[in-house]
């Protein structure tokens, strides 16, 4: 994820917190950004999660019980367990005997399988400037990169956009640069300037800090807004779910140009998962995937997450999660992290973007080099780059009406969610079929597969 300014995640440790009911709210949270919660996640049978067991003594809340909205921090008073139906996860308030209880149930109902039992996790926004410290560059070096990087976009000249785009790949020097006038330099490198579709019937949703209500770009345009934020609404004050369903969604002809979205036609659905301040917890997350797929969207984007050491394993819940969204028809895509310091670091990619049925994706500069905040590496035991997309000084809708550049992992991922958009009204490809659309079309870059995955990611002709 990404904020105006420099990068670096939200910091993740592994300390514990004491157990918070299900009513866990914003302020609560507060400066509390490292680690887990103190609740549990178990994964529940597949379309039986209503069945499932309830250990004597734990109250136990269905998502199906409040078909309207998410329930809210009142309806939950009480309540041990959140059960999430369509995806088949519940969030355990408890303590850890009680949750392996809980699990037990869970592994009962599976025939004797093994249940999953994880502790909750703070999530945030992946964005640069977020965080000191270690991985970070100096502010004369940032300072630089920035204004070497705003000289390249800003200075741009001629040439149609193919053209354009493989003078910026041959490095300094090249005279042809791509215009940026009427559209923005990351939907010339994707090629969405030349294709014939926008999404249209296609439900994205983005999960995020929320949306920008009464943004004049977005007038007339179907909105599904929700947030699962308690006593937040959708209303996104942090302006990175903003930026980010422009870049995805954004239209044709903006108040102001250059033009700046990818998927103009997609029915966009908002989810605030995160709130005003940018954090989060894995349960509102989940909440918004099991949001997302029982409305049918066929295209999740998630920039957001926590920092993963190398080697980490990834998230088994989240993953299994993953998994059955695709056999549902949802394709989950999700920003790597913006934890490394090229060539001197090159941090892991994050949760949950590790996982190996999520899509992680990496950033990159106009020079179509990856940007040297994005996480990559060897994925051997999951946590693999799968593709790349532009990332750096991305220009984009902002909150209340404005507009605004940005970096980082976070401004990548909606560039693969447009064009996810695109090929699901082009060929009809959900699921798998939509992951595989967007490899095989993809562009091969002179750069390693552990940084960019197949390449940086191209619109349907």
């Amino acid at each position: 994820m990404a904020n105006p300014g420099n990068p670096g995640n939200g910091s993740a440790g592994s300390g514990s917190s004491r157990p918070q009911g299900l009513s866990l709210t914003a302020k609560d949270i507060g400066a509390r950004r490292a680690g887990t919660t103190g609740r549990y996640l178990v994964l529940l049978p597949e379309r039986l999660a209503r069945d499932v067991a309830r250990p004597e003594g734990l109250r136990v809340a269905m998502s199906s019980d409040f078909p309207a909205a998410p329930p809210s921090p009142g309806d939950l008073e009480g309540a041990d367990a959140l059960v999430l139906e369509e995806i088949g996860v519940s969030i355990v308030v408890a303590d850890a005997g009680k949750a392996q209880r809980f699990a037990t149930a869970a592994a009962q109902a599976m025939g004797g399988v093994a249940a999953l039992l994880e502790p909750e996790r703070f999530v945030h926004a992946i964005q640069l400037g977020a965080g000191e410290g270690a991985g970070m560059p100096a502010p004369d070096y940032l300072a630089g990169y920035r204004a070497a990087v705003v000289n390249l976009v800003d200075d741009l000249l001629g040439g149609p956009a193919a053209d354009g785009m493989a003078a910026l790949r041959r490095g300094p020097g090249a005279e042809a640069r791509v215009r940026e006038d009427e559209v923005t330099w990351g939907l010339h490198a994707v090629g969405a300037v030349q294709t014939r579709y926008t999404g249209t019937g296609v439900k994205l949703a983005v999960l995020d800090t929320g949306f920008a209500t009464g943004h004049p770009d977005y007038r007339g345009r179907t909105v599904v807004t929700q947030s699962f934020v308690p006593d937040e609404a959708v209303e996104d004050l942090a302006g990175h779910g903003t930026h980010c369903i422009g870049t995805a969604a954004g239209p044709v002809h903006p108040s102001r140009p250059p033009r700046y979205g990818i998927a103009s036609g997609a029915e966009i659905h908002a989810g605030k998962v995160l709130s005003n301040a940018g954090s989060g917890v894995d349960g509102w997350i989940l909440a918004g995937i099991d949001w997302a797929v029982r409305s049918g969207c066929a295209v999740v984007s998630m920039s957001l997450g926590a920092p993963a050491e190398a080697g980490e394993p990834f998230s088994r819940v989240y993953e299994q999660v993953a998994r059955r969204a695709l056999r549902r028809g949802t394709l989950i895509v999700a920003a790597a992290g913006n934890e490394s310091h090229r060539p001197a670091r090159i941090a892991a990619v994050g949760h949950p973007a590790n996982c190996p049925s999520i899509m992680a994706v990496a950033a990159l500069d106009p020079m179509l080099a990856v940007a040297w905040f994005s996480c990559g590496g060897p994925g051997d035991r999951g946590g693999q780059i799968d593709i790349a997309s532009p990332g750096v000084e991305v220009y984009s809708s902002y909150p209340p009406d404005d507009y605004r550049r940005m970096d980082g992992t976070s401004m990548a991922t909606p560039h693969v969610a447009g064009i996810a958009c695109l090929y699901a009204e082009a060929t009809g490809a959900r699921g798998d079929a939509l992951w595989s659309d967007l490899s095989r079309n993809a562009r091969r870059l002179s750069i390693p597969s552990s940084d960019v995955g197949c390449g940086i990611a191209q619109a349907p002709a």
